[in-house]
This record gives structure tokens, C-alpha cells and sequence, in this order.
């Protein structure tokens, strides 16, 4: 297929570009690189093109017809709290992709974010109402709703990702909004004891980029059309993942705890992937335990 992946050159674009490139699909990675990092696709083959969704398309435009537009540009950092500039990107492009596949009859894919669940009940399902807890999360459900608005007007089924917490290799150039077990990591690397929020019992559904570029190969050939969780189905501590780390690192650092600052942070996520399994077939193949393992045996953990 003819795939254009947004944001090609972050974390979660990078490591499907490259995969889709490895599969011989003919691939255009664009970003504006203004928060990712050319080193990301050192390894990949395709066309690289430098653009910003929001601002111009037209160069997009231009190369034609495409298969698949896999979106996953946006700002991601969830303590922005600009209004205006994270509605601007992260919806305004999202409505000119979707003009884009009006347009050129495209499939889209798109990063959606279980942040918009906020601090609802757990195990985290579709259906439940959205209760996002800052801007960013916001944003995701509007860009949901802004799917289903133009669902009517594509010619194949919109499906929207919902992603947890996504770790693994090509993370580094994020710096501090990198993955915590990235963060943790580094940390634990240089000697520091590991710093995590009191008293480490927060949970999370960690999971591993290789997951996530599964679901999107997934929802690539779905029949119908929605918001679908892509998580790990399962959650660990914060405690958990320092045990794991001290393991693969060969450490034996104690947490060091301190209070949270933030008002809008969950306290606990796990994802429920029946909608997932049901409508895409996803299974994540990756726990704890074999994710670490897969990031450490990189050689990027913690790295950079």
C-alpha cells in the first residue's frame, strides 16, 4: 500500500514507518520536527517529508493518491496548558487530515489517548463516559468527536487508537515527557535512586511500542469504524517497574518518594480489550516483565 505516517519521526511514528517500510509498503514519513528527532529514521528507507499538518497540506497534497494516512502527530505533552496552541494542533490538523481523506478516499488511523478516561472507573472501557482532566486530554476527545462527524464522509472506516502508557525504543529524544520507565531508568543508570511519586503504588498500563504498532497494522484492515483501546490489559506500580529495572540493570536502588504536584494525574489505568480483540483482533503479546526486557536487550533503555 501507499501509507503517509504524521509525526513520522516521533516515538510511536518512527517505530511504525519503519516497520511499514520493512513490509514494502511505499511510505512517507512527515513531521515538522518540532519535537522529534531525525535519528528516529536513520534506519528507514523511505521518503522523509518536513511539513507542518496544521499549516500546510498542500505540499502533502501534491504526491497524490494515498492508501492509508496513519496520524499520529500531535503535542503530546500533557502539561501544556496553552489552550489555544494544543487545540490549534492537535484538532485543526487532525480536521485537515480528515479533508485530506475526504478528498482522496484514504483510510485514517489516528492516535487517540486513554487519557481522556481520566480518573473514571477501571478496567477502562469504551463506552464509559469521558472524563479528561487537562487540555490535552480534551483535545483527544474532541478529536474523537470530530472523527465521528466525519465518519459519513469517508469511504473507509476511521479508527481511532486509544493508547496507554507506550515505552520502548526510539523514546529518548523526548527528554522528561519520555515514558516513566524510560525516565526511571536513566536515573537508575547514573546512580540516582529512582523518584516516583508517593508511595509508588500508583498503577499503569504500560505498553510496549511493538504492541501499539500492531494495533495500528490492525486497524489498517478493520471493518467498522471507532475508538478502540490499545493498551496492555494489565497494570503494574510504579514499584513494580523499579523492581523490573533493578532486575535487567543489575542495581538494587530503593525508591526515592515524593508528593505529587499535579492535580489531573490517574492514579490508577488498566485498559479492557474486548472492543479491541472483538473489532481489530489486537492482543498485546508484551507484560511487563518481556517488554523491559525487549527495551533493555535495545540497548536504549535508559539511554540518551
Amino acid at each position: 500500500m501507499r501509507i503517509v505516517v504524521t509525526g513520522g519521526a516521533g516515538f510511536i511514528g518512527s517505530n511504525l514507518v519503519r516497520r511499514l517500510a520493512r513490509e514494502g509498503h511505499e511510505t512517507v514519513a512527515v513531521d515538522d520536527f518540532s519535537s522529534a528527532s531525525w535519528q528516529n529514521l536513520v534506519d528507514y528507507s523511505g521518503d522523509v517529508l518536513t511539513l507542518d499538518t496544521y499549516t500546510d497540506l498542500s505540499t502533502l497534497q501534491r504526491l497524490g493518491r494515498f492508501d492509508v494516512i496513519c496520524h499520529q502527530a500531535s503535542i503530546t505533552d500533557t502539561t501544556v496548558m496553552d489552550q489555544r496552541k494544543m487545540m490549534t494542533n492537535n484538532v485543526e490538523s487532525f480536521r485537515n487530515v480528515l479533508e485530506l481523506a475526504v478528498e482522496t478516499g484514504a483510510r485514517v488511523v489516528w492516535a487517540s489517548s486513554c487519557s481522556i478516561y481520566g480518573q473514571g472507573p477501571v478496567p477502562m472501557r469504551e463506552a464509559q463516559p469521558p472524563n479528561p482532566l487537562n487540555v490535552y486530554a480534551f483535545s483527544k476527545l474532541q478529536m474523537e468527536r470530530l472523527a465521528r462527524q466525519y465518519q459519513g464522509r469517508l469511504k473507509l472506516p476511521i479508527v481511532g487508537l486509544r493508547y496507554s502508557n507506550v515505552y520502548g525504543p526510539g523514546e529518548n529524544h523526548k527528554g522528561k515527557f519520555a515514558s516513566m520507565i524510560h525516565q526511571l531508568a536513566r536515573q537508575m543508570r547514573s546512580g540516582q535512586r529512582p523518584r516516583v511519586f508517593e508511595h509508588g503504588q500508583q498503577k499503569r498500563d504500560f505498553v510496549y511500542i511493538a504492541d501499539v504498532v500492531q494495533a495500528n497494522l490492525k486497524a489498517m484492515q478493520s471493518r467498522e469504524s471507532g475508538h478502540f483501546n490499545a493498551g496492555a490489559g494489565a497494570s503494574w506500580s510504579f514499584n513494580e517497574v523499579i523492581a523490573e529495572l533493578n532486575r535487567v540493570l543489575g542495581t538494587q536502588l530503593e525508591p526515592e518518594y515524593f508528593r505529587n504536584p499535579y492535580s489531573f494525574t490517574q492514579d490508577w489505568t488498566q485498559t479492557d480489550l474486548s472492543e479491541s480483540t472483538r473489532a481489530l483482533g489486537y492482543r498485546p503479546e508484551y507484560d511487563l516483565r518481556r517488554g523491559i526486557d525487549a527495551y533493555f536487550e535495545s540497548g536504549t533503555l535508559g539511554v540518551g
